[in-house]
């Protein structure tokens, strides 16, 4: 499950985050204790927004932002009306946003989720319902459930006891209408996030696959191939919107 990894002093404002993430999905809050053990929750898992207080801690993470530039940098802060400059500096070094703390309290996970990567995922993805034929409802709600998951084994049995309905139910009624078969989508998914991710210079292909379950990193690039026709090399560049227009081109249905 995407996690939201927080940088931040004392225990108060992760509360805060944690209380006020939106209750209706699967998000998390990772609370980071140092720049050192961030590196390893960035290594480790999904981190879709990472919450930072500017000096809060002695070591300077710009250098851990420009190795993850495509991961959101949102700043928690208490903020005076006469921090403008710092509101500036904040927009021109790349954070994604600024939550003030003690004023945005109540709708701060909120306020993160709108502005995580899952938010671009979903953005940058919108089209693909109609691209893959995804029209009825379970089709569309297997898709959005697919794309809140996308670090996560799923098994079409586990996903149809979600649905409470048969794996042969919903391996058939989610192909109907010309749409990819289920096995197909899971994969797309999964390959749009990791050409995501791949755009970090901070991840290489063996912590991607690591990080998104697959069995090894040729495992990804053989994935990769089956699903958008390129290589792993090649998935920065082609970009999660890439990757779905050359799945709906040629590759929607199996070969095999």
């Amino acid at each position: 499950m995407p996690a939201v990894a927080a940088l931040l002093p004392g225990a108060q404002a992760a509360q805060t985050l944690r209380r006020t993430l939106p209750a209706k999905g699967p998000w998390r809050l990772v609370s980071c204790r140092g720049l050192e053990q961030l590196q390893r929750t960035l290594q480790g898992q999904l981190v879709d927004a990472v919450v930072f207080s500017p000096g809060a801690h002695p070591a300077d993470v710009g250098e851990l932002r420009a190795r993850f530039p495509h991961i959101p940098w949102i700043v928690f802060a208490p903020l005076r009306p006469d921090d403008g400059p710092a509101l500036l500096e904040y927009r021109a070094g790349g954070v994604a946003a600024v939550v003030v703390a003690g004023v945005d309290d109540p709708v701060a996970g909120d306020l993160v989720v709108r502005h995580s990567a899952a938010s671009e995922r979903q953005r940058v993805l919108a089209d693909a319902p109609r691209m893959l034929r995804l029209a009825e409802p379970l089709q569309r709600r297997v898709w959005g459930y697919l794309l809140d998951r996308v670090d996560q084994p799923i098994r079409t049995s586990d996903l149809a006891a979600e649905l409470h309905c048969s794996r042969e139910h919903l391996s058939r009624q989610f192909g109907a209408g010309g749409a990819p078969n289920l096995k197909r989508v899971i994969d797309l998914t999964r390959v749009a996030c990791a050409a995501a991710m791949l755009r970090n210079s901070g991840y290489d292909v063996a912590a991607v696959a690591r990080i998104l379950r697959f069995a090894t990193a040729s495992h990804l690039g053989t994935t990769a191939r089956r699903i958008a026709g390129v290589s792993t090399r090649a998935l920065a560049d082609l970009g999660p919107r890439g990757v779905l227009a050359a799945f709906a081109r040629g590759k929607m249905r199996s070969r095999v």
